[in-house]
């Protein structure tokens, strides 16, 4: 069994750069789209449109890139499991509170522009992935952190932990896939170099979860 970690270590190596240069130019991409074609990120502006686009920008950096970062902390990074878990713990409470501003501006946006809420598919996955996100990391505080759960129940509870890690991961991307759809559509773009760069976006973050989930799957780190 010890003999394939080797083989493990350096796929999740290689898989771990992938992911990090997805995530990149996902990130880079998003910050030409919205400070170029969408006239910039302002939370507090009059503009309905620099409101929304703190929407976006907030979601892509927490409930992906920095969800992504926690889950390849843990799985790959060689250091001590206590010190895994908290850089685990501490990424995936930011992205929370990433997340709360983020979803605050869409609410904030729609306010602006009289427009009625929570209506679309994207609202309903979004709104969905934020509330199993935030159950799921109460459940793994209390269970993996303080006061932690017995041994067999620690035990018992760690397969779900993962696998809703990893389907929240996804979760995400599909909302996030579907919020630039979405905004597409809105803005009838069509064939304009604006949609083509919407599009790079949703596959690089596509991407990105992909090399995410592949190195959670192939790292061996105990």
């Amino acid at each position: 069994m010890d003999s394939g970690r080797p083989i493990y270590r350096q796929s999740a190596s290689r898989l771990t750069v992938a992911a990090h240069l997805f995530g990149i130019l996902a990130f880079i991409l998003m910050l030409v789209w919205l400070l170029h074609y969408r006239g910039g990120i302002e939370y507090h502006s009059d503009n309905p449109d620099r409101v929304f686009n703190v929407h976006p920008f907030l979601m892509l950096c927490g409930f992906i890139f920095l969800v992504g970062q926690a889950m390849m902390a843990y799985k790959t990074v060689l250091s001590r499991r206590v010190v895994r878990k908290s850089v685990h713990m501490l990424l995936h409470l930011i992205a929370m509170v990433v997340g709360v501003i983020g979803i605050c501006a869409a609410f904030k946006y729609h306010d602006m522009i009289h427009a009625e809420d929570v209506y679309s598919l994207h609202s309903w996955i979004g709104l969905a992935t934020f509330c199993l996100f935030c159950l799921q990391w109460v459940l793994g505080f209390f269970a993996f952190m303080f006061p932690r759960a017995a041994p067999n129940t620690r035990a018992r509870m760690l397969p779900w932990h993962v696998f809703g890690g990893r389907a929240l991961l996804y979760m995400a991307i599909c909302a996030a896939l579907t919020g630039l759809m979405e905004k597409a559509t809105f803005l009838n773009l069509k064939h304009h170099r604006e949609s083509r760069l919407i599009n790079f976006i949703g596959l690089f973050v596509l991407l990105y979860g992909i090399f995410v989930d592949l190195t959670v799957g192939l790292a061996r780190y105990v």
